[in-house]
């Protein structure tokens, strides 16, 4: 007997509207998108996509990144979007233009990059 090869299970849901969260550290671009709920449904980096190194800081491979996420959820059916922003990185702006080109509604773009409101203790005063 043959062993039989199991496929993989696919859901197949139509999802009207997502959420993109899009994490832009200096050395690298994450991009999930998720449903209302919250659970994840697709996501890429720039690593995932195909750039290695020092290449994968860069606006291109950011913007590349999100547009293989915009077409893996439009097969899925979003129309809609509200996208998160995370970090100082170089992908920020290069990510909007991506989602803002690829022809998805964003209904809500926020900034949610943590800023300390106190901060940590400071250093002691130097005594010479």
């Amino acid at each position: 007997m043959a062993k039989e090869k199991k496929e993989k299970k696919t859901l197949k849901t139509k999802i009207e509207q997502a959420k993109i969260h899009v994490i832009a550290t200096f050395n690298n671009t994450l991009a999930s998108a998720t449903d209302s709920a919250g659970n994840v449904i697709a996501w890429e980096t720039t690593g995932s996509v195909g750039f290695k190194g020092t290449r994968k800081s860069t606006p291109f491979a950011a913007t590349t990144t999100i547009e293989k996420l915009v077409r893996k959820i439009q097969e899925m059916g979003v129309k809609t979007t509200d996208v998160y922003i995370k970090g100082p990185g170089p992908g920020r702006d290069a990510a909007l233009r991506a989602i803002r080109a690829s022809g998805l509604k964003m209904n809500l773009i926020a900034d949610i990059t943590p800023i300390p409101h106190n901060g940590s203790r400071p250093k002691k005063k130097r005594r010479v």
